[in-house]
């Protein structure tokens, strides 16, 4: 009996694995091959003309600048939130935890259109705004403000578990060997949360080049001025040129799996860093 309970055992990983690698390729490599595929369906120099129209160029370039404005803030954020839950105790600290998942609890949709009744003509602050000549909503500082709002969490979630783990020990440690607060950071706290720290910048950094959802609510898809680059992939299938849809589509998939490719080699440092302490 045991011997064909082990038999069985041994064949239900093989099932798994198998199950799972079919699942992987019809449900993540197929439709990334189909983006390729429609890309490249009218030839290579086709392919360069749809990536190298202005509209396009001009979407890739304000979703960079959107990323270059939006990861080092939320890199700033996720470095103060963590220090503060990790390091110290103080009345609200669940309250912060409790607040810093609010971006990964609503829809990307509800906080654009929140923003909107915020910032725009008719919201809450829109008349101040307004009367002061400011322009936040269908303009480039709404892309950026809701951009940091769905982002915000990243950095934060990976850096604080690991300084709880660490503890305050380090850190006390070199304020008693005379030690400024700036220099306990940079010597003591920084490079034990380095990788860690980049992790979460390179998720941060993906989750803003994809945005979509907060960002087409409050953008205005003002062709060639505040469109982003997944905005213009559906302008342009809604254009009916697939072609075109899929070409740009395809410069998201390559930052996608960019993104995992380094994501793979920072756990794999972390992890690596961890065994050595």
């Amino acid at each position: 009996m045991s011997d064909r309970k082990t038999q069985k055992l041994g064949r239900l990983p093989l099932f798994l694995i198998g199950t799972g690698m079919l699942l992987t390729a019809g449900f993540i490599l197929a439709p990334i091959l189909v983006i390729f595929e429609q890309a490249f369906s009218k030839g290579f120099d086709y392919y360069l003309h749809s990536i190298q129209a202005p509209e396009t160029i001009h979407a890739m370039g304000l979703t960079i600048l959107t990323a270059i404005v939006v990861v080092p803030v939320n890199i700033l954020f996720g470095i103060a939130a963590a220090w503060a839950i990790a390091k110290f105790e103080f009345p609200g600290k669940k309250l912060l935890l409790t607040v810093l998942e609010i971006p990964f609890s609503i829809s990307p949709i509800v906080a654009g259109v929140t923003y909107l009744l915020l910032y725009g003509a008719q919201g809450l602050f829109g008349g101040f705004l307004e009367d002061h000549g400011i322009r936040l909503m269908f303009a480039l500082p709404a892309i950026f403000l809701v951009t940091l709002f769905v982002t915000s969490p990243f950095v934060a979630r990976e850096l604080i578990p690991l300084m709880q783990a660490q503890g305050t020990e380090p850190e006390e440690a070199a304020a008693t060997l005379g030690a400024t607060g700036w220099q306990t950071f940079r010597r003591v706290t920084l490079p034990s949360i380095r990788w860690a720290l980049l992790y979460g910048a390179v998720l941060c950094t993906a989750r803003a080049i994809g945005e979509f959802g907060a960002v087409s609510v409050v953008s205005g898809n003002v062709r060639g001025e505040t469109n982003t680059l997944p905005l213009q992939v559906e302008l342009l299938y809604h254009d009916y040129n697939a072609v075109g849809a899929f070409a740009a589509a395809t410069t998201l998939t390559v930052i996608a799996m960019l993104t995992l490719l380094v994501k793979a080699v920072l756990e794999h440092r972390q992890s690596r860093s961890a065994r050595a302490h």
